[in-house]
């Protein structure tokens, strides 16, 4: 039951893949535009062509021996068939690309366009930025040798309370002046 599933389920994928169903769209639609073109071909084109000799298209052929009449039996190359294909095909391809292919290539060009407006920045947390001061407060101490000269940071061990950065450790306090200062 799961191997079905799983069949259908890579089959339905198969099938959504953009390339499947613009290859079913364009099959159609050739299909649909041959019957037009073919009418094209045969009522306008041929007998334009054919004002300079036959309208049937056809009826154009090369003998290369013997008769090339209909009983002649002379090898003969039908090149207004040729002609006639070639022209059906060339219109049903602009038609193709005119009518489909074009907008389509339109369309994605507008929406990667749309896709690659930046973004307005996000603003960044006070977290983020008091990680990048960090980091940078570190990288300029490693860049100083070690020397001590950038001021300790608040959070780490030995460091004041208060942010003030100062290396020494507070004076201790003397009995009997509850102060804390030294006199």
């Amino acid at each position: 039951m799961s191997e079905t599933k799983a069949i259908l389920s890579g089959f339905k994928e198969f099938l959504m893949r953009g390339n499947v169903i613009e290859l079913a769209v364009a099959v159609v639609v050739g299909a649909a535009f041959t019957g037009i073109v073919t009418a094209v071909v045969e009522g306008v084109i041929n007998p334009l062509i054919g004002a300079f000799g036959t309208q049937d298209l056809d009826q154009y052929v090369l003998c290369l021996t013997g008769d090339c009449s209909t009983d002649g039996g002379g090898a003969a190359i039908r090149w207004g068939s040729v002609l006639t294909a070639s022209l059906t095909f060339l219109m049903t391809a602009a038609v193709v690309y005119f009518l489909m292919i074009m907008p389509m290539n339109k369309f994605n060009a507008r929406r990667a366009a749309k896709a690659e407006v930046p973004q307005e920045a996000v603003a960044k947390t006070e977290l983020e930025i008091l990680i990048e001061i960090r980091d940078e407060l570190i990288a300029q101490r490693a860049a100083g040798g070690g020397e001590g000269t950038a001021p300790a940071l608040v959070g780490q061990r030995g460091a004041p309370a208060d942010g003030s950065g100062a290396d020494a450790a507070p004076a201790p306090e003397r009995p009997g002046d509850g102060s804390g200062s030294p006199r």
